[in-house]
């Protein structure tokens, strides 16, 4: 059996052949394109192995080898310590380095998302990034307007527009907001159209992933755009054994050191996807102000850590919360609710003490 380690880049890849003995037999590079000479090179091989880092362009390399090779398997760029560490660092030494960790058993794997699974990723993101844009823009306007001391809360609604075309501009602002608006339309307009085909995507889903979506949804707080990056992001959110594992995977776990006896606590990790961790945080407002019980524990975890720290304690329970619903198969359902007139009392509370501390 032989050992391929690989290192991938965008334009070269650098190969490197080791046997159980760690003994390296041979080494080759090659560029990415053509792909002819990379597969009649592993087709000599007969039986193989091979590894690579699961990095943004690792897919069309993994699908080509995949008839060719016993095994793929895919490294997890963020624990290969030996690699971003090492203070002699090349191609050759890192394809290497994989060859030798991959003959040992010392690979710590990625997981592979399935082609439904990055389709739903890229829809995902690809709504994100137009919504983003579209913020942006809006901000450009109101920043022009600003100047003028124009700016109005409701600018964006069909009363905002007429009164924004009412106004005295100079010339060259009135244009670039003109252009501005333009661009604004076009977001809104390629946005919608995510919309139906990210509505058309969830329609084509298995009955477990049609099942998963309408559970999420029975949490307070939690509408179609956090069900949709939360299934996208997770990627499977019942391959996680444990609410520890789901929690680690988006980052939410917050970081300590300790030496001599002496414990810090320090933020998260935030590790994993940070469009997964926005998400889960909106809802998490969304959440404990919907429901009774859970804003009670939001104020009484303020009150000890926060308003920061209390909001991404919440966010990580909801996460725990939404992992539970989807292995049991259960819908969300409210365990002993507090009172909505504590809840009330509570933050009553809250704001007559920062009050007192402001004064």
């Amino acid at each position: 059996m032989k050992f391929v380690g690989v290192d991938l880049h965008k334009q070269t890849i650098t190969m490197c052949v080791v046997d159980a003995a760690l003994n390296v037999l041979v080494r080759r590079r090659f560029g990415n394109r053509p792909t002819e000479p990379i597969v009649q090179f592993l087709a000599s091989l007969a039986d193989f192995t091979i590894v690579c880092e699961a990095t943004a362009s690792y897919e069309w390399f993994v699908q080509l080898v995949e008839p060719l090779a016993q095994q793929v398997v895919l490294a997890h760029p963020g624990r290969l310590r030996v690699i971003a560490e090492s203070t002699r660092k090349s191609d050759h030494l890192d394809a290497r380095t994989l060859a030798e960790m991959l003959a040992e058993h010392r690979i710590p794997r990625s997981y592979r998302p399935t082609p439904r699974q990055r389709a739903h990723r890229r829809l995902v993101r690809h709504r994100t990034y137009l919504t983003r844009r579209s913020t942006s823009v809006r901000n450009k306007i109101r920043h022009i307007l600003a100047d003028y001391n124009l700016d109005r809360p409701d600018l964006f609604t069909e009363a905002g527009q007429d009164y924004l075309a009412r106004q005295s501009l100079a010339p060259e602002d009135r244009w670039v907001i003109d252009q501005l608006s333009l661009e604004r339309t076009l977001y809104l307009q390629q946005r919608r159209g995510v919309d139906r085909r990210l509505a058309e995507f969830a329609s084509q889903g298995s009955p477990q992933e049609q099942a998963d979506r309408r559970r999420l949804r029975t949490i307070p707080g939690v509408g179609e755009v956090t069900v949709e990056v939360l299934l996208a992001e997770l990627a499977g959110i019942e391959r996680f054994s444990s609410a520890k594992k789901v929690v680690s995977y988006a980052g939410l776990v917050p970081g300590q050191r300790e030496s001599a006896g002496k414990r810090k606590n320090l933020s998260i990790e935030k590790t994993g996807s940070p469009l997964l961790r926005w998400a889960l945080v909106q809802a998490a407002w969304q959440l404990v102000q919907r429901s009774p019980k859970w804003g009670h524990i939001y104020d009484r975890l303020a009150q000890r850590v926060g308003r920061k720290k209390a909001i991404i304690a919440v966010t990580r329970r909801l996460l725990c919360v939404a992992h539970t619903l989807i292995l049991k198969g259960e819908d969300y359902r409210e365990v002993c609710p507090v009172s909505s007139a504590r809840v009330s009392q509570a933050r009553k509370s809250r704001r007559s003490r920062t009050e007192e501390a402001a004064i």
